[in-house]
């Protein structure tokens, strides 16, 4: 059977994309065994026919832009064509770093599941039964029906909500299992993460100071007038304004564990200094990456 790990990432998010792939295979004892491989955004034409067209995101219509922070969002539902509905897949966002073995879960007993994934945090998890998609152990074979250009597709005909898509909820939930919540640590890093998620967009330790290029919810169930307010804002000021700038993480650890891999990365010539110039130049990574760089202590294991 053939293993292999995703990545899924657009331009913006391909520096914590290449780091991603440094950990997984950094802190992998059975490296032979699977595969590694980043999918990009910019690869897939069908996003850019769509560039500016509405489409349907719970419930709400908004416009598709392909130089939002999270375009490539649909693309991790790709590995099982990309794998020819064969194998077996674990797919990533590219701001999940692993902190221990990800044959682990490659290898797991699915006990006959197609996807196994976890919980999402907070009101999309509780009341809404969303599933985090974020990081999936895929079952190729029995997700046949999967085709993403079709999908993709069918939001800008309304046909198609992207909410349901991205948490599962289109999926018959007794085809999903459920994995321990340290496969997708939500920014928790302690002795039992075993990959961790920074997913709080804000506070991702590679973008402090920059301003925000990604787009809010505007549909809030628990206290609805916050979205019409989003609403408001996007329509009358545009798509970011108002929305400041991201914020140092509250958890010092987590920012050196991420610039330690990064250290490693410029060491190993994983990632160049000119790599990092450029993305710091175009806001997609921190103006002192450098210098936190240096600054930061050296990651135990190297």
């Amino acid at each position: 059977m053939e293993y292999c790990v995703f990545i899924h990432t657009n331009h913006k998010q391909i520096v914590g994309a290449l780091v991603a792939e440094y950990a997984l295979r950094r802190n992998s004892k059975n490296n032979t065994k699977f595969g590694v491989r980043i999918i990009q955004h910019q690869d897939y034409p069908f996003f850019r026919e769509h560039e500016g067209q509405f489409y349907l995101r719970d419930g709400v219509k908004r416009p598709w832009f392909n130089n939002d922070l999270q375009s490539f969002t649909p693309l991790r539902f790709m590995p099982p064509e990309l794998m020819g509905y064969q194998g077996r897949a674990v797919v990533i966002d590219p701001d999940v770093f692993a902190l221990g073995d990800v044959w682990e879960l490659l290898s797991r007993d699915m006990q006959g599941k197609a996807i196994m994934c976890r919980r999402r945090a907070g009101p999309k998890g509780a009341v809404d039964r969303c599933l985090a998609s974020s990081v999936m152990l895929l079952d190729n074979e029995k997700l046949r029906h999967w085709n993403v250009e079709q999908t993709f597709d069918r939001m800008f005909t309304f046909e198609q909500d992207y909410q349901p898509w991205i948490c599962l909820k289109d999926e018959a939930r007794e085809t999903i299992g459920l994995f321990e919540n340290e496969w997708n640590d939500f920014d928790k890093l302690d002795e039992n993460t075993k990959m961790i998620h920074n997913t709080r967009r804000r506070t991702q330790p590679w973008k402090a100071g920059l301003p925000i290029d990604w787009r809010p919810a505007e549909r809030f169930r628990l206290f609805p007038p916050l979205g019409w307010l989003m609403q408001a804002r996007r329509r009358l000021f545009g798509e970011y304004a108002l929305l400041g700038c991201y914020q140092p993480h509250p958890d010092p650890h987590q920012e050196d564990f991420f610039f330690g891999l990064l250290k490693e990365c410029l060491e190993k010539g994983i990632v160049t200094e000119e790599l990092i110039c450029d993305q710091m130049k175009q806001n997609h990574v921190r103006h002192d990456a450098l210098e936190v760089i240096d600054r930061t202590p050296r990651l135990a294991g190297a």
